[in-house]
């Protein structure tokens, strides 16, 4: 069920003693082929880490034989010191695995602004190398948790005898512009890159692009998709596309489900928009305001709050006539209280806020979390 469901594809995860907790925090996935070809996305924060700029330029070529990723730091704001880290992570795998660093992809997360130990990095590729399994998924998933309570795995198996397997970490910072802290996806379907990047921006536009957990974008973000074509098999581009999305948008509910201090998993559907857009931005705003957030960890049905969001937004609407329910309750309608708040049962991990605009046939539903006391207590001995 994780990244190496599908054939072509071998992984481990190992102690490098990067972690002071002496936990599992480096990963390797190597693709066997006989393709090698991959598509990536990238966090749109302005502010990127030393492995994004780096895999960045490996991507160009849609050609990628191996990931590394390591969970002991973010190796961001590190200077060239830290390139010179990311550019020998490349080097060991390719000396391990006999391949070109220049088709090895490296990813990082944790702290930000502090060195990695490069020494470490290094001895952790050659032990990782060695495990190299087919059977080794799942401990290369649990290798790249942070604050995860959970290792994050999912998989798609076509009837017609090629999958997509994928995994994922990610508690915090959960508020992408491409993608969402790490998410590793692999398939043995016979694809060009091109359809790999396709199918990659297709799924991660209505997946992870859609998950605000908290409103803080990473440095760090990637999600990568790599194909073995060892099935044999070369499905229609709408059948790859597809299975790509099924995937992400498991793996991003599991990262949802799992973030940081969260009590409340929310999902905010906004129908009748003038545009997908414009129900993304309403969305976004709502899912991006404490107010509504705090409300939602006390159990309140503050509907106002979710109204007050939805009008900092230039989106097309008339303000007096948006309709809100929570959890099947219609709170409002046209700008007037409807049924009593108090009929909204918020004890459940569940809530379904639904936001009517009643200004066109568009919708679109982003997620997000409460705001909660263990969030704040989390985020605020991070670095202690």
């Amino acid at each position: 069920m994780t990244v190496t469901v599908a054939k072509g594809f071998v992984a481990a995860g190992v102690r490098a003693g990067i972690k002071k907790s002496g936990k599992p925090d480096l990963a390797l996935v190597q693709n066997l082929g006989p393709l090698n070809a991959a598509a990536a996305v990238f966090t749109s924060n302005r502010c990127q880490a030393n492995p994004i700029i780096w895999s960045k330029q490996v991507i160009v070529d849609g050609q990628v034989s191996a990931i590394v990723l390591n969970s002991g730091g973010a190796n961001c704001y590190t200077g060239p010191q830290g390139f010179q880290t990311t550019h020998k992570t490349a080097e060991a795998v390719a000396e391990a695995l006999e391949i070109s660093a220049g088709d090895v992809l490296v990813c990082s997360t944790g702290l930000i602004g502090e060195q990695l130990d490069v020494e470490k990095l290094t001895a952790g590729v050659s032990i990782a190398a060695a495990e190299l399994s087919e059977e080794h998924g799942q401990a290369a998933a649990e290798a790249i948790m942070t604050t995860d309570s959970v290792s994050k795995t999912a998989s798609f198996v076509s009837e017609h005898g090629w999958s997509v397997g994928g995994m994922a970490k990610g508690a915090g910072m959960l508020a992408p512009g491409l993608a969402t802290m790490l998410v590793v996806l692999t398939t043995d379907a016979v694809a060009s890159s091109q359809d790999l990047d396709r199918a990659l921006r297709l799924a991660t536009r209505v997946t992870f692009d859609r998950l605000d957990s908290d409103g803080c974008m990473s440095t760090n973000d990637q999600v990568t998709l790599m194909a073995s074509g060892a099935s044999g098999v070369e499905p229609s581009f709408e059948d790859l596309a597809a299975a790509v999305q099924a995937v992400s948008q498991d793996l991003a509910m599991q990262l949802l489900r799992d973030a940081e201090g969260s009590s409340h998993d929310i999902a905010i559907r906004v129908s009748k928009a003038a545009s997908e857009d414009d129900a993304v931005k309403v969305g976004r705003s709502v899912a991006r305001n404490n107010l509504f957030k705090a409300a939602i960890y006390g159990n309140d049905p503050n509907w106002g709050r979710i109204l007050a969001a939805v009008g900092v937004t230039d989106a097309a609407f008339d303000p007096y006539d948006i309709d809100v329910l929570i959890n099947g309750i219609s709170v409002s309608r046209m700008g007037m209280p409807d049924q009593s708040r108090d009929l909204v049962d918020l004890k459940p991990r569940e809530v379904a806020i639904d936001i009517v605009l009643n200004a066109g046939q568009h919708e679109a539903t982003v997620y997000t979390n409460d705001l909660t006391h263990e969030y704040v207590t989390e985020n605020s001995e991070y670095s202690s």
